[in-house]
């Protein structure tokens, strides 16, 4: 379920999604294929881990490669889950294929997806 929120999202950041809904910051993203396909994305790996487990890892993950890279920005970029989403957001069939618990592939692995 997508729904508009304007008030929720911080500088650049246009999409959430927070098991089950997409939160989108305007009505007209709706139309990002895109983005929308990101999202789903991130709500095919909340469900994988139960939604809570999801989270848990997505801010112990960050917090731990904030300490790493000393930039909250280039943490959030490269942690697992994102890399996963923003590696296959413009493929319209990815999760027709994906292979549950794909973004444990990202968790070491430098660079692009395979």
């Amino acid at each position: 379920m997508i729904v508009v929120f304007r008030h929720l999202f911080y500088r650049n950041y246009v999409g959430l999604s927070l098991w089950p809904f997409i939160i989108l910051r305007e009505a007209k993203l709706r139309e990002d294929a895109v983005l929308i396909n990101h999202e789903r994305i991130h709500l095919r790996q909340q469900a994988e881990l139960l939604v809570v487990f999801f989270y848990i890892l997505y801010v112990g993950e960050w917090l731990v490669r904030t300490l790493l890279y000393l930039d909250p920005y280039r943490a959030y970029q490269n942690i697992s889950f994102e890399r996963e989403a923003y590696g296959f957001e413009k493929d319209m069939e990815y999760l027709q294929n994906r292979k549950p618990y794909a973004f444990l592939d990202f968790l070491t692995r430098d660079g692009q997806p395979a």
